[in-house]
């Protein structure tokens, strides 16, 4: 079937083997790697969603406290 000498074509096959092993194993790498950061960045920005809708729930409050201390001064001022 092949001409060339078995050796030759063991070693052609060991490193054509070792090449594409590695190159997977790069890509199986940064497939992992690429996978956990877009993991991280979502839960960040849920955690800061969070915490800007706790802080608007805050802010909400405080306005309607300050509202109703105004009505209240007004209305014991006249």
């Amino acid at each position: 079937m092949f001409k060339s000498p078995v050796a030759k074509l063991v070693k052609f096959f060991e490193r054509s083997r070792d090449g594409w092993k590695a190159k997977c194993q790069t890509a199986k790498s940064q497939t992992k790697h690429w996978a956990n950061q877009a993991r991280a960045v979502e839960q960040s920005r849920d955690s800061w969603r969070t915490k800007a809708e706790a802080a608007g729930r805050e802010l909400r409050q405080v306005r309607q406290e300050l509202q109703a201390l105004k009505k209240h001064r007004r209305l014991a001022g006249n």
